[in-house]
């Protein structure tokens, strides 16, 4: 691995997953030193049994029907990009173990045609969304209300996205190669393995890891920890 190799697809792994564990543990801490409202905050009407309050707590924080009403296009992207990404996620556990079960049914042959076309419509799903958003921040109403985080947060996941769509519509290779690597991390020795390193597909990879490694330093710091804080705030609302 040359210095730029290391420094995104080697330490810069092991940095950006200890300034993102640290600052998620920091603003654990900063959360749980909010002192308690005096106030009830829970809003009227609320289901009366707590297996009720519960569900209103799952379905306002994942289904969002308020911002629906309000925004439902702007939601209906959220919700795409927020289950392909799921999904991409769930995929790249592949680099860990393989999902043997699937492969038993579908086969190897099976299982790589299964991986290219999921990861796929994942890929194209979130670089559409981002897109939109960025559209939306750069010539629609929104453009008044948008501040250089809102372009800095769209901008990685766009060099995220189309850096991984880059990977598995253009790199070309196998999953096992992948695996190598991500198995060298693992045992904390970065390194390529040959294919991969004698690959320009080698660069791919390096701005795809060097767009995550800043995305999770910066996550701790940034609005986006509002995915928590949209839980916290249900929990609040719909609780006695």
């Amino acid at each position: 691995m040359d210095w730029f190799s290391q420094l995104t697809s080697g330490i810069g792994v092991y940095v950006a997953l200890v300034v993102f564990t640290g600052g998620m543990a920091w603003r654990a801490w900063q959360w749980s030193r909010t002192p308690r409202s005096a106030v009830r905050l829970a809003l009227y009407p609320k289901p009366k049994t707590a297996a009720g309050r519960f569900g209103k707590l799952l379905v306002d924080t994942f289904a969002a029907p308020q911002s629906f009403r309000i925004a439902p296009a702007i939601m209906v992207a959220a919700v795409l990009f927020h289950v392909a990404a799921l999904a991409a996620f769930v995929g790249h556990l592949r680099l860990v173990h393989e999902f043997t079960p699937l492969v038993a049914v579908l086969g190897v042959e099976g299982m790589n045609t299964f991986a290219a076309w999921s990861g796929g419509a994942a890929g194209i799903i979130m670089l559409a969304a981002v897109l939109y958003w960025l559209g939306r921040r750069t010539f629609g109403a929104y453009k008044n209300l948008s501040v250089p985080e809102d372009y800095l947060l769209l901008a990685l996941l766009l060099g995220i996205v189309l850096m991984g769509d880059h990977l598995r519509f253009v790199g070309g290779l196998h999953a096992a190669t992948y695996q190598a690597w991500f198995a060298s991390l693992m045992q904390f020795r970065p390194a390529f393995p040959a294919e991969l390193a004698s690959s320009t597909t080698r660069y791919a990879l390096d701005w795809h890891m060097l767009f995550v490694d800043a995305f999770l330093i910066y996550f701790p710091f940034s609005k986006l920890t509002h995915a928590i804080g949209a839980f916290a705030t249900n929990l609040v609302r719909s609780s006695e």
